[in-house]
């Protein structure tokens, strides 16, 4: 963390973001602004006019945007927001330095608003992260707790004219509701009052790896809520708990066990959503329950944010009936249209095996084959789970349905780029499913428009790439 850095004096500095338009980014700048700070910018899209609608927003919001060009960077005050990513090179990063400039990532930016707060909630795990952040933070909203939300995603429930792009909500900044990362180790930083951890599996670390961080955020927090379904995060759980002393909250789909579970029998899927009636085993009390999403894995996401909120002091009758009024987020299941003859896009964030295996289930889970493509978010994502995501494809798709993946995300850089999509399409083949490598995004959606048939549902997956729902768009466009 910047050192010598006056954290108390954090909101008090004009701060400047390499990359403001990130997922990651531009919820936490949003943040600043709405708390009074000067925030300036940059970013490539920008540069290259890509998302113009996104950077219109912000310029006319009163976020200063500048070219990638340094040109931003003008006063020794200003703080550099930019990822571990971002190299000395990057004309930002080379002025910043030169000036002498506070140089901090958005995690440490983030994790010092979050710890200062007097109530705050910490979600973890390996996915379902952006979703449970959503249904936290609309529950705590319906019922008046103000909270001030840092999500990685549009949340639905929070969008209008006046912010299009509600990946964050500016509220209360004592009641903070953040998801928080694992993949570069940041999620230490962080000393929530309630911690929820999701799950643990393959992602950007290896399992030890994860085992440790994941048991270390459970050790910090006031109270636990954990997912017994999710074997690595029941024993993570139970060890917090004999270690510590501390509180935890247990939910789980399957184990009835749990303190918060579902009623056997009571479990009804949809093409669009899930109900169940949810059971309170502490306090001997039930609820219907009914999200407007679909799949088992969204059951399980709200039952963890109703173990948060019941962590929070909201009553599970409360936290049931906000949640049926939960509309989502942009990128997690996100139906983009039905075209006339009956094709469904639908647009999703799936990039590690875990969520990919998620969507494909909730596909799979109604009659239609499955069309589904697949932009991998980085070269180095692709070697370290590139045989796991090989393996989801193949198992959870059927032998009619259709795996198409272009090239990685590349946006320049050192990056090892010897390894690509030929090897993941091979072990997908080897395996036994049905998969095509087409190196440009272009290409897959004029292949997709040529094979797709009635009653295809066609899924766009990847991360880290704002423009794959104007792809999604663009896919339906063709079919129409």
């Amino acid at each position: 963390m910047g050192e010598g850095f006056d954290q108390a004096a954090l909101t008090e500095r004009p701060f400047f973001f390499c990359g403001i338009g990130g997922s990651g980014m531009l919820p936490l700048a949003q943040i600043l602004h709405g708390m009074g700070c000067k925030v300036a910018g940059s970013d490539r899209s920008y540069d290259q006019g890509r998302t113009p609608a996104k950077f219109e927003w912000l310029a006319s919001n009163g976020f200063a945007l500048h070219p990638q060009d340094g040109s931003g960077i003008t006063s020794v005050d200003q703080v550099l927001v930019a990822s571990a990513a971002v190299e000395d090179t990057v004309p930002d990063a080379a002025k910043a330095k030169e000036l002498g400039c506070t140089r901090l990532t958005r995690a440490e930016v983030l994790s010092m608003l979050f710890n200062r707060a007097g109530y705050s909630i910490a979600i973890g795990g390996t996915s379902g992260k952006s979703t449970v952040t959503g249904m936290i933070g609309t529950i705590l909203a319906h019922v008046d707790h103000d909270p001030t939300i840092m999500n990685g995603a549009v949340m639905k429930n929070f969008i209008s004219d006046d912010n299009p792009f509600a990946s964050a909500r500016i509220g209360r900044p004592e009641i903070f509701v953040s998801e928080v990362d694992e993949s570069d180790g940041s999620i230490a930083l962080y000393r929530p009052t309630i911690g929820v951890l999701l799950n643990v599996s393959l992602d950007h670390k290896s399992l030890d790896e994860l085992r440790a961080l994941f048991g270390d955020f459970l050790a910090v927090s006031g109270c636990g809520v954990v997912n017994f379904d999710n074997e690595e995060a029941r024993l993570l759980g139970e060890a917090s708990v004999s270690e510590g002393a501390r509180q935890m909250i247990s939910f789980a789909v399957e184990n009835q066990n749990a303190d918060i579970a579902v009623k056997p029998g009571s479990i009804r899927e949809g093409a669009f959503d899930v109900s169940a009636v949810v059971v309170d085993n502490r306090a001997l009390e039930e609820c219907a329950l009914d999200v407007p999403m679909p799949g088992l894995h969204n059951l399980s996401n709200a039952l963890a944010a109703i173990g948060a909120a019941c962590a929070a002091g909201v009553g599970l009758e409360r936290a049931c009936k906000a949640l049926s009024n939960f509309k989502g987020l942009a990128r997690r299941f996100d139906v983009i249209g039905t075209s006339a003859s009956d094709i469904t896009v639908i647009d999703d964030f799936g990039h590690n095996p875990e969520k990919c295996a998620a969507t494909l289930r909730t596909l799979k889970a109604t009659e239609g084959r499955v069309i589904a493509f697949f932009q991998p978010h980085g070269y180095g994502p692709l070697r370290q789970m590139g045989a796991e995501l090989a393996e989801t494809f193949a198992q959870e798709l059927g032998s009619d349905d259709i795996t198409i993946m272009c090239d990685p995300v590349y946006y320049g850089g050192t990056v090892d780029r010897s390894e690509g999509t030929e090897r993941i399409i091979k072990l997908v083949e080897e395996a036994g499913g049905t998969a095509h490598h087409i190196p440009t995004r272009e290409e897959c959606g004029k292949r997709i428009v040529d094979i797709a048939k009635p009653g295809d549902r066609i899924v766009i997956m990847g991360a880290r790439d704002d423009t794959l729902t104007g792809f999604a768009e663009s896919v339906l466009a063709g079919l129409q």
